[in-house]
């Protein structure tokens, strides 16, 4: 997690600095970081139920991107460097991050204990909200010192880390799952059938629609029109994720104080309105760095709540010899929403131009907590209370 976002922030910054992207082509490249998930996410829970495996897979999926990304810098040096090869790599990674993530929500259950959902979640997504203090900051210096894809070459190293950590996880994984008609789509029924889990897809995809529409320009933006260097700006969006940390922390507490549901909602909304700061953003220069960090921060403690509370949702909801399938599918919809949004902001930004279009990017993504609200969703308390009824 650490290595990937600095990869966020180095993989745009090499693409405006070095080979000097516009808008739309900052939507492809988006844009195929996450169509995969569009493509594959149904296929890939469908295959790793059926052939079980999932720690050798995520081992695998890590190598693979370690490989991928290591040849930015490589090509860079040997002077090289093309579009169209970090479109090759943000696709390929991509690909292999679906099968990495659909194998994920299966170790979890496998490793954590039930009444230790919410907590297990919270130190997992803790830990993300801990690299986004430290990886954009450390992006944002790299780039300065060493120029955009030397920068990478970071995150090619922290997967050769995760997969040296997860040769130490032992686990009883649960046994394949029989071969039956219909397997392909068993996730996508049930999702569709399940009102917590079809209310969830809802929130989460318009809210990655819009939500990604945003950080497809957001890079764009801050170094052409707010005139921010790749270093501050690093620095700043690092900092902001301080809010983050402090979202894991509380989202127990929060949980318990007024439950899953309701903490869901105000997640929603806590990680999308504060994104109208940034179109907002003008005047001084203090002024407009302190609006992008307060955006960030208060972002980072929305998302923080919301990922939590979904995943300890899920974790109870999904019944586990369906639970790579429905994840596989609840990806193709909720991240396939992603490639979508890229492109669609660099094509409006190319005729409405960047602000104009970060403003309906942001307004767009505060809907997602309709999906919530007029479920049962808010109904639930704790956990148990998202059981599917047998």
């Amino acid at each position: 997690m650490f290595g990937d976002q600095i990869s966020t922030i180095a993989m745009p910054l090499a693409a405006v600095l070095v080979l000097k992207a516009g808008a739309a082509q900052m939507g492809y490249l988006t844009a195929l970081l996450w169509l995969p998930s569009l493509l594959f996410g149904v296929h890939a829970g469908a295959w790793i139920d059926r052939h079980g495996h999932r720690r050798a897979t995520m081992i695998v999926a890590d190598l693979g991107r370690f490989g991928l990304l290591a040849s930015v810098p490589i090509t860079y040096a040997l002077g090289a460097l093309t579009l169209a090869q970090l479109y090759a790599v943000a696709f390929g990674a991509g690909i292999l991050s679906v099968l990495f993530n659909v194998s994920d929500s299966t170790m979890f259950v496998t490793l954590v204990p039930a009444q230790r959902y919410v907590e297990g979640n919270s130190l997992i997504y803790g830990s993300r909200a801990f690299s986004f203090v430290g990886g954009p900051s450390l992006a944002g210096l790299l780039v300065q010192w060493l120029m955009a894809p030397f920068a990478i070459a970071a995150d090619a190293l922290s997967f050769l880390g995760s997969a040296l950590l997860l040769r130490g996880v032992h686990a009883d994984e649960p046994p394949p799952a029989e071969r039956t008609d219909g397997a392909l789509v068993a996730g996508a029924r049930f999702i569709v059938r399940s009102p917590i889990v079809r209310a969830c897809l809802g929130a989460a995809a318009t809210i990655n629609f819009f939500s990604f529409a945003f950080l497809a320009l957001l890079v764009l933006y801050a170094v052409r029109e707010l005139h921010v260097n790749p270093g501050v700006l690093g620095v700043v969006l690092g900092a902001g994720a301080v809010g983050g940390l402090l979202g894991a922390m509380a989202a127990k507490r929060l949980s318990e104080a007024i439950g899953l549901g309701w903490a869901s909602v105000l997640g929603c909304l806590g990680y999308t309105l504060p994104l109208m700061l940034v179109p907002l953003a003008g005047g001084p220069r203090p002024v407009v760095l302190s609006m992008l960090f307060l955006a960030e921060f208060t972002s980072g403690v929305g998302v923080m709540v919301l990922d939590i509370s979904f995943g300890s949702i899920f974790a109870v909801a999904i019944p586990d010899p369906l639970r790579a399938r429905v994840t596989g599918a609840f990806q193709a919809v909720n991240f396939g929403t992603r490639p979508i949004g890229a492109l669609t902001a660099g094509g409006l930004a190319t005729l409405l131009g960047l602000r104009p279009t970060l403003w309906l990017a942001a307004g767009g993504a505060t809907l997602g907590f309709v999906w919530l609200v007029i479920s049962p969703v808010p109904q639930i308390r704790t956990g148990r209370d998202a059981a599917p009824v047998v």
